[in-house]
């Protein structure tokens, strides 16, 4: 009987320690609007992420006020006009990679993936799917993701003037090293 105690103890001890969650603190998602008039591109490189390797779940969150631009002026209305950074200072994903099978976290590769969960921006939050990737190279997982995000549907308002230079769907861009264990 205490053999059986023992191996179940061992058992449920090597279960929970395989369980492994990775994060940083400087993880990369950027965005990308083209219009006929201007293209924008801000890069915010200060991005936390956690991704639990068992399970597939998956966090990311960031300041808004983060956000760079090339000229300081773009940066000013972001903040102020479209993205009320004071009023909403974060945005975050909460989701899961749906097909985490297709994922060894212990053989160097590139794996593709699909990843689901709700995108909150400007206090609204909606689901959101993309097509992303999984790397494993000598013990260190990176994740990286490309999807289009619709401004209207976080009630993110644009002036008349300015509808021209801003497009109305635009292209973000994440790229996270998990470089730290939990």
């Amino acid at each position: 009987m205490k053999r059986i105690i023992l191996l179940v103890l061992v058992a449920t001890t090597a279960y929970y320690a395989d369980a492994q969650k990775y994060f940083t603190k400087n993880g990369s998602i950027s965005f990308f609007s083209k219009t006929a008039l201007e293209d924008i591109k801000a890069d915010n490189n200060q991005v936390m992420a956690v991704i639990n390797t068992q399970s597939g779940e998956l966090q990311f969150s960031l300041l808004t006020k983060g956000f760079h631009f090339k000229k300081a002026l773009m940066e000013e209305h972001f903040n102020a006009d479209y993205m009320e950074s004071d009023k909403f200072p974060k945005a975050t994903f909460k989701g899961n990679i749906t097909d985490l099978s297709k994922v060894d976290f212990t053989k160097d590769g590139t794996y593709p993936v699909t990843v689901s969960g709700d995108l909150t921006i400007h206090g609204v939050t909606k689901k959101q799917t993309a097509s992303s990737s999984v790397t494993v190279k000598n013990g260190q997982i990176t994740g990286t993701s490309k999807f289009m995000v619709t401004v209207a549907d976080y009630n993110i308002s644009i002036p008349k003037v300015y509808q021209d230079n801003i497009a109305k769907t635009v292209e973000v861009t994440v790229a996270c090293n998990f470089d730290q264990k939990m």
